[in-house]
């Protein structure tokens, strides 16, 4: 069967593939996860496209489902600005690293696809973080959830201190049920977004 869609997508991940290519992985609200080959992905016209978090237009084409798809995409909007800001960056690098790495392919999860598009905006409009951590511990409840693991109660209206206890609490279900195996390198980004969190309760 031939896949030929078109559909507004997260651009989560991407891969160096051959000189100029990238293997893009996007979430999309019908979708759900789809990887895809992005020509040219690593070229000056796409580079500023091919950003994690950004939000993209994809259309997918491929003969087969079992042949990678090809990808064309359109900047809907982007992430970029917010990627030189320490707490911005880490918070959007460790939600698309996470969200890519334990989503099955091509399982529809529209909770999740609208959960992480208000996570991403509010992480680069909120003032500051104490107006989206919250909403940082409520995807990743989410998220464990929709897949099985339970999650935990999400701190509802309470301080920042509560919020970070319960960001600190889920470290280790993300861990353990998500990542198991492929922990290092993802649990990274989440170590790094805690200890700015953590340096930015304490100075006030």
């Amino acid at each position: 069967m031939s896949l030929n869609l078109r559909a507004p997508a997260i651009l989560l991940a991407t891969r160096v593939h051959g000189e100029t290519a990238v293997i893009a992985r996007f979430l999309t609200d019908e979708h759900g996860l789809v990887a895809a080959y992005v020509a040219g992905g690593r070229g000056r016209v796409l580079r500023p496209i091919v950003i994690p978090g950004n939000l993209v237009e994809v259309e997918l084409r491929a003969k087969s489902d079992s042949q990678l798809p090809f990808a064309r995409l359109e900047l809907v909007q982007s992430r970029g600005p917010w990627l030189s800001e320490p707490l911005p960056a880490a918070a959007i690098s460790w939600v698309c690293a996470l969200t890519a790495t334990v989503l099955p392919e091509r399982n529809s999860y529209p909770g999740l696809y609208s959960a992480l598009s208000a996570l991403l905006d509010a992480v680069c409009h909120a003032p500051s973080a104490r107006g989206w951590a919250e909403a940082l511990v409520a995807y990743e409840t989410l998220l464990l959830r929709e897949l099985g693991y339970g999650g935990g109660s999400r701190p509802k209206g309470a301080g920042f201190a509560q919020v970070l206890a319960a960001f600190d609490a889920l470290s280790e279900p993300i861990g353990h049920y998500l990542l198991a195996d492929r922990r290092g390198d993802v649990m990274a980004a989440r170590t790094l977004l805690g200890a700015r969190l953590a340096r930015m309760a304490d100075q006030g």
